[in-house]
């Protein structure tokens, strides 16, 4: 009855040993947690900091030189506000564009400044820099329409003689022509633009959470967040015409809207074309199309040359005959080391049924549907493919394990893919020499197809590069937890499972399916299963769920557990 607790419960000879790990008084529990909390956010505060005061200053700035102008006198704090929140509005757009910057991003956390920026948060900074422009935008604007040009349009010929020159002939203009002026025109029009873009991108509109009739539920779904981005390539347009007609401003030097984004936004440029023309290298052939259980399907696609990727990034794919437009990420399964590049992916979307419609639903289709055998690459005719484009590889939080002793993989369904391109590398760095053959040997078998490549470059590869020795991984143990609802999901990675409980002889890789969808261990419904379960593993060596030499465990894991029984094996390893 305890076959699938051993791996998740407390033993007695780990247990005794949490008394080091656990803080006994309050006082020491809440430093721990102080501790915590600090190591965990303190490169995501000073960045914050950083940004706040600079946004801060740089209000405060423009802020008082208005305020010893002559046109204080006339429209007040108004002009203040709006010209303070202006000059925020420049910052953000142009450090707006930095986190979607994926190559410089990617070379960046191979760099040590990985150390104290929060790469992995990027896209959360691109929101937040997002909401900081949404409010900045409400208070220029709402400055100008609500304040300051009902104060000019209303201002004594007395003290509007003090900006006079300001204008055209000297004259006073009306509230309608301030409005429909080119500052007017195009700051109306960057508000749309922009007010359009932020509501797709709202996870609300983005995730088909809500619901529309048709043709308005064209305005939900990733297509209308994507497309209705582009419109902010004429915003900045825009920007910069509007920088480039300020009233108060004559010298070029205090029109710089074009100061603050010429650098971002030719590093952006930069990196689209570098993307667009590198997708049109990395053309890839389609050895081998499964599909899996629950909805997924795996590619094993050619490695493009040149194409170098560590275990953890993902990389994007589009295919013209769908869309000539829409790129989708995808993480890569395969480990570096491989001579072929795969994913896994689940069909969520219109996009990805299309997909996978193309791949598997060709009259006279030579790829592999379902589990059917497959001889091997090269064994396909690719002159009828449908043409696949590869973009990246791309960083991501996963590729940065080397870094660590030990690693925790958590994988929720689906979201397992980085993983097992980490524990491929792993088991490929860690096989020993005379388990060569025997990896050749049973990557022969249907079930481990994929690791076909693994093994042959293993096997060929020779343990120096250059005359120079390989530096040994940092990395020693490696524990997966694979959480998921549905018992067919197992199938998805079952060949890798089976390699690694067949490879790893030191027991460096720990393996934990956890199945959602059955009653929590020790509970009398699910005992029967479990006995059964024991049965036939003792007797065949394989789990029943899983069909693996992986044991299988039942409703969500104890994390706590996880965590202290972890803690507690390496109490100095770096997890």
């Amino acid at each position: 009855m305890n076959y699938s607790r051993p791996l998740s419960t407390a033993s007695v000879g780990w247990s005794q040993n949490l008394s080091s790990v656990r803080p006994k008084s309050m006082l020491r529990r809440m430093c721990f947690k102080l501790r915590c909390l600090l190591l965990e956010n303190w490169r995501r505060g000073w960045v914050l900091l950083l940004w706040i005061m600079a946004m801060a200053t740089l209000f405060v700035w423009k802020f008082m030189q208005y305020k010893n102008r002559a046109a204080f006198q006339v429209m007040g704090y108004c002009l203040c506000t709006a010209k303070g929140s202006a000059e925020t509005l420049k910052l953000n757009m142009a450090l707006i564009l930095l986190p979607v910057c994926r190559n410089t991003l990617t070379w960046l956390r191979s760099t040590k400044a990985r150390s104290f920026v929060p790469f992995d948060d990027s896209i959360n900074f691109h929101k937040t820099i997002a909401c900081a422009i949404a409010i900045g935008v409400l208070v220029h604007g709402g400055s100008h329409l609500a304040c300051d040009f009902i104060r000019l349009t209303n201002a004594p010929p007395e003290k509007f003689a003090l900006i006079a020159s300001d204008f055209s002939h000297g004259k006073r203009p009306t509230y309608l022509e301030l409005l429909i002026s080119i500052l007017g025109i195009t700051g109306i029009a960057m508000v749309v633009f922009m007010a359009i873009a932020f509501i797709l991108a709202t996870s609300h509109f983005r995730r088909n959470i809500l619901r529309f009739p048709a043709p308005f539920n064209r305005l939900t779904g990733f297509n209308a967040f994507w497309y209705s981005h582009h419109l902010l390539g004429l915003v900045y347009i825009l920007l910069v015409i509007h920088g480039t007609f300020l009233y108060l401003s004559h010298q070029w030097y205090q029109r710089s809207t074009w100061m603050y984004i010429a650098v971002p936004l030719l590093l952006y440029m930069g990196e689209r074309t570098v993307r667009a023309c590198r997708a049109e290298h990395y053309s890839v052939k389609i050895f081998k199309v499964s599909v899996l259980p629950g909805d997924v399907f795996s590619m094993v696609m050619s490695k493009p040359q040149g194409f170098k990727y560590k275990s953890g990034q993902y990389i994007f794919l589009q295919c013209p005959s769908i869309s000539p437009f829409e790129w989708h990420p995808f993480s890569i399964t395969s480990a570096p080391g491989d001579e072929y590049l795969s994913v896994h992916i689940r069909t969520v979307g219109d996009w990805t049924k299309e997909l996978k419609r193309v791949f598997t639903e060709v009259n006279n289709s030579p790829f592999v549907i379902g589990r059917a055998r497959f001889g091997g690459p090269g064994y396909i005719d690719n002159n009828c493919q449908p043409k696949l484009l590869v973009d990246g590889p791309y960083g991501a939080p996963a590729q940065d394990y080397r870094n660590y002793d030990v690693l925790l993989l958590v994988g929720l369904g689906i979201g397992a893919t980085p993983f097992i391109s980490i524990l491929r590398d792993l088991l490929n760095n860690s096989r020993p020499e005379d388990q060569m053959d025997l990896a050749t040997e049973m990557s022969r078998s249907d079930d481990s197809w994929n690791s076909l490549a693994s093994s042959n470059y293993t096997a060929n590869s020779s343990l120096t590069i250059g005359g120079k020795k390989k530096s040994p991984p940092r990395t020693r143990n490696a524990y997966f937890y694979w959480v998921t609802r549905e018992s067919g999901s197992f199938e998805w990675f079952k060949g890798v499972m089976d390699e690694v409980a067949e490879m790893d002889h030191k027991g460096q890789i720990e393996l934990h399916n956890y199945l959602t969808s059955v009653y929590e261990e020790g509970d009398a419904r699910s005992t029967l299963i479990t006995m059964v379960q024991a049965l036939n593993h003792a007797k065949h060596g394989v789990d029943i769920l899983s069909g693996t030499r992986v044991r299988t465990h039942f409703a969500r894991p104890n994390w706590k557990e996880v965590f202290r029984k972890i803690a507690s094996k390496h109490p100095h390893a770096t997890v």
